[in-house]
């Protein structure tokens, strides 16, 4: 299963209140790596070949998403997605243009879903060579969570702007896939429209559980996990940053082709007790819940 315009996931933007409290966190906690810097931005780094996953931008008292950005398959597949995105009724914040300022670079595409979700698409922006997995350290983003209070109608748009699929379907979230990883986006059925979660593809188990343990000993405990979801298949530890920003950590994410069989909520049901395969964690509590809710998409990108 794939889009025809979307090859994957490449960068999530947030506006954070404190840039020196957020490097000191995901340098030395959450163990990513400075690619470059500008006075009031910080561009972070894994193992992968993007050359950067998270961009951390000064911004006001709260976090904010700033933006979540997508990497064309090709140059005609942006101006594809122009003209999908004003036909599915977005609104194009800036037409494919030279990204002079980005480090980078590359051709760029930015438009706003009907609900006000942000979202950059981007082409022929420079990779760097893909390191060795190192344990404990990130690689890349494998999923960003956007929530809904209208998920049908995020779903739709989703398909027709960006040539996504609907993997599967639960009773709480919709698995939007665009690559060979189970799900790229996915859409949490709300009653808000907040960032759920942006999860950080790990190297292996042991890196997932190794994390969770140098997170706690930081002060920052295990919000839910570890555990093993049922859509996608994935290890999961999930925390909170400084700021309130629900992060996770992954790995073992499932890889589908078209052959994949896609589920509804009636195939995703656990047994009494269970919110996952290993039934090991207790269910998510209120703190992560809350936490879920209240990051929103900047309404001034």
């Amino acid at each position: 299963m794939s889009s025809p315009w979307i090859e994957s996931l490449r960068s999530v933007a947030l506006l954070v209140p404190d840039l020196a409290k957020a490097e000191t966190f995901y340098t030395r906690t959450w163990n990513l790596e400075v690619a470059h810097r500008t006075d009031d931005t910080l561009y972070l780094r894994g193992t992968g070949s993007n050359t950067y996953l998270l961009a951390l931008h000064r911004g006001g008292e709260v976090a904010q998403l700033r933006q979540v950005t997508l990497r064309a398959r090709s140059r005609a597949a942006l101006d594809a997605i122009h003209a999908a995105v004003l036909a599915a009724g977005g609104t194009v914040l800036a037409a494919p243009h030279e990204l002079t300022r980005d480090p980078a670079g590359g051709i760029g595409l930015k438009f706003k879903d009907p609900h006000g979700r942000v979202f950059q698409v981007v082409h022929g922006d420079a990779r760097r060579p893909e390191e060795a997995p190192v344990a404990d350290r990130p690689i890349r983003l494998t999923h960003v969570v956007l929530n809904s209070h209208a998920v049908d109608e995020t779903q739709a748009f989703l398909q027709q702007a960006l040539g996504f699929r609907l993997a599967d379907r639960t009773g709480i979230m919709a698995f939007m896939n665009c690559d060979s990883d189970h799900h790229t986006i996915a859409i949490g059925i709300s009653d808000n429209d907040a960032l759920n979660h942006i999860a950080f593809l790990m190297p292996d188990f042991e890196s997932v559980m190794r994390g969770g343990g140098r997170m706690k000993d930081a002060g920052f405990p295990i919000q839910w996990g570890p555990g093993r979801h049922g859509p996608g298949n994935n290890l999961f530890n999930y925390f909170l940053d400084p700021f309130g920003v629900v992060i996770e950590y992954t790995a073992e994410v499932e890889q589908i082709d078209d052959s994949y069989a896609s589920h509804g909520p009636e195939h995703w049901k656990w047994p009494p007790g269970r919110v996952d395969q290993w039934g090991i964690s207790p269910p998510p509590g209120a703190t992560l819940k809350e936490a879920q809710k209240r990051i929103f998409f900047a309404p001034n990108p």
